[in-house]
């Protein structure tokens, strides 16, 4: 039943007999699942399909009043999203928001934005729920633990409070995850099986996608390299450990290097923008390295080299057939992949990189959203009785 569904929403309307062939059931099989799929209102006839030499075959679509939302929550934003039963955006809301203020005020002013896309019509009642946060997520209670750069949220019942709130399946998962299953729905990961998305942000995480599914690990904290020590004489990390992956280059420790560069009288170009603004991030460093500033291009280079050795440990041990970048210093380019792409083929064995494409996220920003959107559907239809 569920890959059924699966189908519908992928790839829309399907002749009864397509269905069939396509998923190996048996026409009596189909028929059965076909039926309480529509009783149960997740599925409907859409019309006659063309001849195929024979008797016509009847169209069935996922039913269009089915809404799921969709949510991102990253250390800086809100990303919600209302989308039908394809998957197709019908309202969307981004907004700045700070994690660091707590669960009660995010999921408010999500609750808010949910609110304000019913009003607007765009549904009546939501069929699920998708949500990432930027934390380690125990995915089978639905709740964040102890996420460095979240505090207040450990142990927070996420997934209950949405549940009771909006009276329908929620999932509650890794920001990372959810990008790597947003990659694959419709993404440059679209139809890859084992593949790697990477989150270079605020934090660094990885999404291990294996065996056409989400690997989460037993407690589900699988990916989080950001926290894989690189340097053990190197700065102290927000786990309290030190010279981790994410304390040496994250969005943080991009912002805190290229300060240091400005004040020092390192770098021109980011010494120029300082004088115009209190603060310095990651699009300042890749503005400066586009103008050829030499300090800029060494701080994206080194990061690089870091977030590069880091994923070559990674090739060797899962031998993946594709490594996915994206976040929010995704922006600093082909430099940044250039040097990442190094390391990984020098570092790995020619065997596992071969054939091992290394790119930046189609997807972009909303790989986040579409991901969550995969999941709340996928959560609704699993409680179909």
């Amino acid at each position: 039943m569920l890959s059924i569904l699966r189908a519908l929403r992928d790839d829309g309307p399907v002749s009864r007999a397509e269905l069939g062939d396509r998923l190996g059931l048996t026409r009596p099989r189909l028929t059965g699942e076909i039926e309480r799929l529509i009783k149960a209102g997740f599925i409907t006839e859409a019309g006659m399909a063309a001849s195929r030499g024979g008797r016509r075959s009847t169209l069935v679509e996922i039913h269009p009043r089915l809404r799921f939302a969709a949510v991102d929550l990253g250390a800086g934003s809100i990303d919600v999203e209302v989308v039908n039963g394809r998957l197709e955006t019908l309202a969307a809301y981004r907004e700045p928001a700070d994690i660091r203020k707590g669960p009660k005020p995010i999921l408010h002013r999500v609750g808010e934005l949910l609110a304000k896309a019913r009003a607007e019509g765009v549904y009546d009642r939501l069929d699920g729920v998708g949500i990432g946060v930027p934390g380690p997520v125990s995915f089978r209670d639905g709740v964040p633990v102890s996420p460095p750069i979240m505090p207040g949220w450990d142990r927070y019942p996420v997934r209950e409070l949405l549940a009771r709130e909006h009276g329908c399946p929620v999932v509650v998962d890794n920001d990372v995850n959810i990008m790597a299953v947003g990659e694959r729905h419709g993404g440059v990961a679209r139809s890859v099986d084992d593949f790697l998305f990477v989150k270079i942000g605020t934090g660094i995480g990885c999404g291990i996608h294996l065996s056409g599914g989400v690997y989460r690990g037993v407690d589900g904290c699988a990916g989080d390299i950001g926290h894989i020590q690189v340097d053990a004489g190197g700065p102290t990390c927000s786990c309290g450990n030190t010279g981790c992956l994410e304390a040496v280059f994250s969005g943080a420790a991009l912002a805190r290097d290229a300060l240091a560069a400005a004040r020092s009288g390192a770098s021109p170009a980011l010494a120029e923008r300082l004088s115009k603004s209190s603060q310095l991030n990651a699009k300042d460093v890749a503005d400066g390295a586009a103008e050829g500033d030499v300090v800029c291009i060494k701080l994206i280079r080194e990061g690089g080299r870091r977030v590069g050795g880091v994923l070559a440990a990674l090739v060797s041990f899962a031998n993946p057939s594709m490594i996915v970048i994206g976040g929010g210093l995704a922006q600093l380019g082909h430099v940044l992949l250039a040097e990442i792409r190094s390391v990984v083929y020098r570092r790995s064995l020619p065997l596992a990189t071969g054939n091992l494409p290394v790119v930046l996220s189609e997807l972009s920003g909303r790989a986040g959203v579409t991901g969550a959107a995969v999941l709340a559907s996928d959560a609704a239809f699993e409680q179909i009785p």
